[in-house]
């Protein structure tokens, strides 16, 4: 139950950020936005911190100093293969007109949906697999800790999919539909789990190297999208306050839950 329970929450959060459609006029406040962005950046770094890099490292720790080899190797991987499929996925972001990845003849609404599934793909990935640990008895990982990623990842959620729906509300679709394309963005997550969850069960001895890989796909993201468009124009330092206290409280779920 506690799996099902994990692995619909950051669903939930995505749904629960893209029905504000419904209650707020026009497009988010550009400081609440960076606000928000900054917040989102801060658990998603502090996830990849502490609950994927760590128990990498944690579970190799019998190769001593090369401990850090898996963890090395992973993050580098999920680090290429995000910038792969961002280079390959035609897709548009909030703050730009100008599409990304291979050229087609897809709507701007389209790319906007595609864009929010390569951001949500990592933090799928993030949640199945500390899930993968868990239930592997990977002393590491417990499965309170595995909630904690989830609960983290829900709640950086909301305002992501607030900033996903208001802006394609705002490109002249109905409030019903920009809710629904705003949270069909976060189906991907629970998809993305199920299936490195599944893979992960086949591939114990991976874990490390399936940890710091989600790790990396996340933190790529971040250091692409969430940082560069929280911190241009004004207000920046809204984005490193929001930063901080989404840093801190994902720190505290892990160590308090973990």
């Amino acid at each position: 139950m506690s799996l099902i329970i994990g692995l619909i929450i950051p669903l939930l959060g995505t749904m629960l950020g893209s029905s504000f459609v419904f209650f707020m006029k026009g497009d988010i406040p550009k400081h609440l936005q960076k606000a928000l962005l900054g917040f989102a950046s801060g658990v998603m770094v502090a996830a990849s911190v502490w609950s994927l890099l760590i128990p990498a490292m944690d579970m190799s720790i019998h190769d001593g100093k090369w401990a850090v080899m898996p963890a090395t190797v992973g993050f580098l991987l999920g680090m290429g293969f995000l910038l792969l499929i961002d280079e390959l996925t035609p897709h548009l972001h909030f703050s730009s007109n100008k599409p990304e990845g291979l050229r087609s003849h897809l709507s701007k609404t389209a790319m906007l949906a595609l864009a929010v599934t390569i951001h949500n793909l990592p933090e799928g990935m993030a949640v199945g697999i500390v899930f993968a640990g868990a239930e592997n008895n990977i002393s590491h990982i417990s499965t309170a800790g595995a909630i904690a990623v989830s609960l983290g990842i829900a709640l950086q959620n909301i305002p992501e999919g607030a900033i996903i729906s208001m802006p394609i509300r705002a490109v002249g679709n109905s409030r019903w539909k920009s809710f629904l394309i705003g949270s069909l963005s976060g189906v991907v997550e629970p998809i993305g789990a199920i299936a490195v969850l599944l893979l992960a069960s086949l591939l114990t001895p991976m874990l490390p190297y399936m940890l710091s890989f989600a790790a990396g796909a996340m933190l790529y993201v971040v250091v692409e999208e969430l940082i560069p468009e929280a911190s241009e124009g004004q207000h920046s330092n809204l984005s490193t306050i929001g930063f901080a206290i989404g840093f801190a409280l994902m720190m505290i779920l892990d160590v308090v839950l973990g």
